[in-house]
């Protein structure tokens, strides 16, 4: 297991991916003294639609002034966003080191370090108390995690009974054999898929009661066919995905794309209560 986290780490690794954001953050004359979320929201959410499906996500339930708890945090920017615009305290754990570091940098750039909070760990080994969030979110992150009923085992135990748990995925579908690399794995032996039905089971088994379900692929698909078409365009944005995913993003949303489009994967957000 130890290997296999070194090698996820290795996967999202990007060396001073803090500097390289301020450095394009200069190219574009925006002052360091005056960054807003908005100027590096293209890159601080790392998962299909960005900020805007954690919008949508943060909207279906009363979130104001919760304490939230976001498992895969990334960068940082839905715990900003719930921050900013929820008046949520929140907290984000990462496996990546280097995601944590930028994480805190940026909120101290964006002036919403006093309510977030980012901390280095594994999803499967929380290091928080029983019964401590109001509510717990995770966003393109599971797909790395093998054991499932440990990862939303340690959901569960660290959130508060009837809190909510929230979750925007990537899921497995079809049959179709998934064709590499991907957004989340250079290769098969970081993947770990598994289908809609089974989080359910899962999830219930645990005693959570589920509050809704919406299939979000065919917004991805159009999320990505607008996307394709800006990048044909405009080529490369300043900031946005590549930041993160340099020569291969291309490679690797592609076929997503693919596999959204065939059928063989769907995204997935929904609610469910403890």
């Amino acid at each position: 297991m130890e290997n296999l986290n070194q090698n996820i780490e290795s996967h999202y690794l990007k060396e001073k991916l803090y500097e390289d954001i301020i450095n394009r953050l200069k190219e574009q004359n925006i002052p360091l003294d005056n960054v807003k979320r908005s100027d590096i929201a293209g890159t601080d959410e790392f998962h299909v639609r960005g900020a805007a499906v954690s919008r949508e996500l943060a909207s279906s339930i009363n979130l104001n002034g919760l304490n939230v708890l976001d498992v895969g945090c990334g960068l940082g920017g839905p715990c900003r966003m719930l921050a900013d615009e929820y008046n949520c305290y929140t907290t984000g754990i990462d496996l990546s080191n280097e995601f944590i570091r930028t994480a805190n940098k940026l909120s101290e750039l964006v002036k919403l370090n006093d309510k977030t909070t980012f901390v280095q760990g594994n999803a499967t080994e929380l290091p928080f108390d029983n019964n401590t969030f109001d509510v717990v979110w995770t966003q393109h992150v599971q797909m790395n995690i093998p054991d499932k009923k440990k990862f939303y085992s340690e959901i569960n135990r660290v959130l508060k009974t009837g809190g909510h748990f929230l979750y925007y995925d990537i899921l497995k579908k079809g049959k179709g054999e998934i064709n590499y690399p991907t957004p989340w794995a250079s290769t098969a032996s970081l993947s770990f898929l598994f289908k809609a039905e089974e989080m359910d089971t899962i999830l219930k088994e645990l005693g959570l009661t589920k509050e809704q379900s919406i299939n979000q692929s065919q917004a991805g698909i159009d999320f990505f066919d607008a996307l394709v078409d800006r990048l044909k365009e405009f080529g490369p944005p300043k900031m946005g995905l590549n930041v993160l995913m340099g020569e291969t993003t291309k490679p690797k949303l592609m076929n997503l794309l693919s596999h959204l489009k065939t059928g063989d994967l769907e995204l997935q957000s929904g609610v469910y209560k403890k």
